[in-house]
């Protein structure tokens, strides 16, 4: 078994675990939302999700995608982002690595990166407020090379 088919099958179980847990319905829809998030590298918003399971056939409306990416961040299998221009984009949240985003303001491009040295930030934070730091979220606004090149 692969490595990704091992995290289909661990996330499915989480899934149908909460919604046992909180007496919600198992229908075979929310399992493919699950199915189409973890088959997906990156981020995205609802629209592009809803597209690609309408071109896969998949019935499913846009209230049910909405009611189970709630279910699925409340189960923390999803990560919910707002990056402006108020459009909420999401990337799957189980076994993801900790990283932080980098926005272009032209044209709407997401990177993500990791910097070691902001755990030792977070540890000297810690160490000055007396907080233990379970979450942290840093998002950087700016042009992108592209975008740069454009404008010029």
């Amino acid at each position: 078994m692969s490595v990704e088919n091992d995290i289909q099958v661990k996330v499915k179980d989480i899934f149908q675990g909460y919604l046992e847990e909180k007496k919600h319905r198992k229908t075979p829809e929310r399992f493919a939302i699950l199915n189409e998030i973890y088959s997906h590298a990156g981020h995205f918003d609802i629209d592009s999700l809803y597209k690609k399971m309408k071109d896969k056939n998949y019935r499913v409306s846009r209230a049910t995608l909405y009611n189970t990416m709630e279910l699925l961040i409340s189960c923390n299998l999803v990560r919910k982002h707002q990056f402006g221009k108020n459009l909420a984009v999401f990337e799957k949240a189980h076994q993801s690595k900790q990283h932080d985003h980098v926005i272009c303001n032209s044209c709407g491009e997401v990177m993500e990166f990791c910097d070691p040295r902001l755990q030792k930030i977070i540890s000297t934070v810690e160490d000055i407020t007396g907080y233990q730091v379970i979450d942290h979220s840093l998002n950087l606004f700016g042009t992108c090379s592209k975008c740069k090149i454009i404008n010029q």
